[in-house]
């Protein structure tokens, strides 16, 4: 049922200051009392007060009448004196206040009736318990002056009706829901826009005996409402105008994806502005590489106003439009965006315009830096491969040029600039070009060029400077130091090398035939024994040294790469140890490469070595093996490695890794990290050089802490059928248990030593031996023997006559002469000095008694 507006008690307003739910949950604990309780609030409270205060006052005069209240008089004095003291401290200390009492009921009741907002409270089945004034002016009274409940002041309304069936569901539901529709107010007035929300009130104490509240809060937002449509209709008129400007509109936001464009624009680029939702545009679909970098660099700076882009636009059909761009940089990183077409003055075929822009386009899309600077030596002006190269695409723009190319640069370089510098401002020279570094880490070179303008002080622009990558150029001179540097140490070490296996064949070749003549219980058979094994020990070294020059003889055949690797297992396990967990993993057909297993075994084994010496503490080593494609081979075209097929066999520890420093030496002859006496620094190098002679390439990748990476990369081999396959792994499984034999044999070989070791070595195996010191000798014992001579062993160089020139001269006469060349160079060396269908045998030096044995019998049995 209704209730009229007076009918609220001012305990029920005094929550007024609190939220609203808060006020009406006092108010629904406090309607409870009554007018009772009002009326002890207010005035009428005071007489039960006063009652008392006066029966106090008559016993006290009595006392004071008669005689035997004289005690108890003084008492009551000495207590009212003590009870005025503690008053005094208290009004002092501000604990006790004298005056009229504000009653924070009638505040809340004044500022609730006075809220620019309709509230009504009542519980779930519609009983009101309170509304405020403003109500009654939004919704309706009745004639006796009561609130009109919401549904019949809003019948008649269907809107209305629907709305409020959605709120009475929602309120039975507990939940707080708002709607808004439109309402006539009176009989033939306007119409009104309501906004009507309901919310649950839970009073404690009461919720269990009524059941929660409803608050009902009722406001006019037709003015509101009327507000928002014209500035939308504004909104709307600028939106226009913001589509038919002249100018091409646009805003990028930080990842370059465009926010919104104006008509004008997207008309330029062939977009229709009706489909352009839900399209993803992107300053790249319109705008060069080149022209983004020039337009970051261009937008506005703090304290400095950007300067105009003068580029080309890419419409979607591929047609180009010359443009001015002007970019303003946000907070946010964004680019406000406004582009001037200069289709028509470009087009011109004369005048200044047309030259400008023709300018401007050559200046902007030059492949190098270009930059003006003025007097003060402040830039004036930059193209965008002038702020992509040297100022990471930032604008420098007022900026000091000292400031920005010597950033990256040392003392000594920045002195150099400022030298260069002050030479070209002041008009006089040309300075010569300056290096500097660039990039944050120091990886790119840059050659300044710098050319005098003018030197007047009121000149606009006084220099300009060329700014050229030398990147590419520095690398390939450090690559050809370093390759000449390395030529020239293989080319000394196969020199040696060569000369050394004269002088170890000698020693081990002796060692072989002393041991046949002792026993092993001999006293000297120990010492032999040591003598043979160091000279293979020397043997061994000169073996890398001759691998390091690419100068030893391999003996290739086609492999399997994953074949050899898990054959190799069991012995990379025993080199690495049980603490490095080696893992192997096998490829699926994977391609032939054509190679000297013992070589690559070599390779394989070094690799391991070196990243078990990194993992003291243990860890993993991977060597996984996968086929290359031309495709993905031409990633590595920049560091040299020809596109192609190839098969890629990568080793990976987990490490201590290397610094950079150390990664650029690691395949130099003699540089090694480790202790004195744990490492001959040849090992990287004979991996180097083994890879490179049978054609490969090998990279290395590492990182301080996070382990080293070596990537050997073996051009693919395509074998002439299986036969080739199965002929070479039948060749393995042959052996020579017999090394005797019968035959003449010519040796011809310049040193003594070596001669007199191989004649002997011959002679005992049962072979006629015929000696020559030089390929002259040797043609002069064969015309004496007139052709009985079975089989030539010769050296390759020697002085007046070396051995590919006397085989020429051999077979003039003798066309199936057999001949084997011993040599401490690969065959490969002297090889093409012969004729193309020359067939010979060849013996690698330094080579042991039963090897020299082996070859001679094998010549003679074909």
């Amino acid at each position: 049922m209704p209730v009229s507006e007076a009918s609220s008690t001012p305990n029920q307003i005094a929550f007024a200051f609190m939220s609203e739910s808060e006020a009406l949950e006092h108010q629904g604990e406090t309607s409870v009392a009554g007018d009772a309780m009002a009326e002890a609030a207010g005035g009428s409270g005071l007489v039960p007060v006063v009652s008392v205060v006066a029966a106090a006052g008559t016993v006290v005069l009595a006392l004071v009448s008669s005689g035997a209240g004289e005690p108890l008089l003084l008492t009551l004095l000495a207590s009212f004196a003590m009870l005025g003291l503690f008053l005094l401290f208290g009004v002092v200390a501000g604990h006790i206040r004298i005056g009229e009492r504000v009653e924070e009921a009638d505040i809340a009741k004044s500022l609730i009736e006075e809220y620019e907002t309709g509230l009504i409270v009542a519980r779930r089945d519609g009983t009101v318990l309170f509304a405020n004034r403003m109500i009654g002016g939004l919704i309706g009274r009745s004639p006796s002056g009561e609130i009109v409940p919401l549904e019949q002041a809003f019948a008649g309304e269907a809107a209305a009706t629907e709305a409020l069936f959605r709120l009475t569901r929602a309120a039975a539901r507990g939940e707080t829901w708002r709607e808004e529709f439109a309402v006539r107010h009176g009989t033939g007035g306007a119409r009104r826009l309501l906004s009507v929300q309901v919310k649950s009130l839970s009073i404690p104490g009461q919720e269990r005996d009524r059941g929660p509240l409803t608050v009902w809060s009722v406001t006019d937002v037709s003015e509101d409402r009327a507000k928002e449509a014209h500035t939308l209709d504004a909104l709307q008129v600028t939106l226009s105008h913001y589509d038919s400007a002249p100018a091409g509109l646009f805003y990028a936001d930080a990842a370059g994806v465009i926010a919104h464009a104006n008509a004008t624009f997207l008309n330029w680029l062939g977009i229709d502005p009706h489909t352009i939702q839900g399209r993803r545009l992107r300053l790249a679909d319109f705008l060069m590489e080149s022209s983004i970098a020039l337009l970051n660099a261009a937008a506005r700076r703090p304290g400095y106003e950007p300067e105009a882009v003068d580029t080309d636009i890419v419409a979607d059909d591929g047609r180009r439009l010359r443009a001015r761009l002007a970019a303003r940089r946000d907070a946010r990183g964004g680019l406000a965006v406004a582009a001037f077409n200069r289709e028509d003055e470009a087009q011109a075929p004369d005048g200044a315009g047309a030259a400008g822009i023709r300018f401007t386009r050559f200046f902007q899309s030059a492949p190098f830096g270009i930059a003006t600077l003025g007097p003060d030596g402040r830039i004036i002006s930059a193209n965008a491969s002038f702020a992509r190269m040297v100022l990471d695409d930032s604008s420098g723009i007022g900026d000091m040029a000292l400031d920005v190319l010597s950033r990256n640069s040392d003392g000594p370089a920045r002195m150099s600039l400022e030298a260069a510098l002050k030479q070209v401002l002041s008009g006089r020279d040309f300075p010569a070009p300056v290096e500097i570094t660039a990039g944050a880490q120091k990886e790119f070179s840059r050659r300044v060029y710098m050319s005098p303008l003018s030197a007047a002080k009121d000149a606009r622009e006084a220099a300009i400077l060329y700014v050229l990558d030398a990147t590419e150029q520095k690398a390939l001179e450090a690559k050809f130091a370093q390759s000449t540097k390395m030529e020239a140490v293989g080319k000394l070490a196969g020199g040696i090398a060569h000369d050394f296996n004269n002088v170890l064949t000698a020693i081990i070749g002796f060692s072989d035939l002393l041991l046949q003549t002792h026993r092993p219980s001999d006293p000297a058979y120990k010492d032999i024994v040591n003598i043979r094994s160091s000279a293979n020990r020397a043997a061994g070294l000169v073996a890398k040294l001759l691998a390091f020059s690419r100068r030893q003889t391999l003996q290739t055949e086609p492999l399997q790469l994953g074949e050899v690797l898990t054959d190799l297992a069991p012995l990379l396990k025993r080199s690495i140890g049980e603490k490095i967990d080696l893992k192997i993993p096998t490829s699926r057909d994977l391609w032939y490469v054509k190679a000297d297993k013992i070589q690559f075994d070599q390779v394989v084994i070094n690799l391991a070595v070196n990243a078990r010496d990194a993992m003291p503490d243990g860890g993993t080593l991977a060597i996984r093996t996968r086929n290359v494609t031309e495709r993905e081979s031409q990633r590595l075209a920049h560091v040299g490695m020809p596109v192609g097929e190839y098969v890629l066999v990568e080793v990976e520890d987990t490490g201590t890794g290397m610094s950079p420093e150390v990664l650029a030496k690691i395949f130099e002859p003699f540089f090694t990290t480790k202790g004195v006496g744990k490492g001959t620094g040849l090992g990287l190098a004979t991996v180097y050089g083994i890879v490179k002679q049978s054609g490969g390439f090998i990279y290395a990748s590492s990182q301080p802490g996070k382990g080293t990476t070596f990537q050997v990369y073996l051009p693919r081999y395509l074998p002439e059928g299986d036969e080739e396959v199965v002929q070479q792994k039948e060749k393995k499984k042959e052996r020579q248990a017999d090394l005797t034999g019968t035959g003449r044999v010519l040796l011809v070989e310049d040193e003594d030593v070596v001669r007199l070791f191989a004649a002997r070595a011959l002679k005992r195996q049962g072979y006629e031996v015929l000696e020559a010191a030089s390929g002259v000798e040797a043609l002069d014992v064969m015309a004496a023997n007139e052709g009985r001579v079975d089989l030539v062993v010769s050296d390759v160089v020697m002085p007046e006559m070396d051995g590919p020139t006397m085989l020429k001269e051999l077979r003039k006469t003798n066309k199936d002469l057999k001949i084997i060349f011993v040599s401490g160079y690969p065959h490969e060396a002297f090889e093409t000095s012969l004729d193309k269908d020359e067939t010979f045998a060849f013996l690698p030096k330094p080579f042991s008694l039963p090897q020299l044995a082996a070859k001679v019998k094998e010549q003679l049995s074909k």
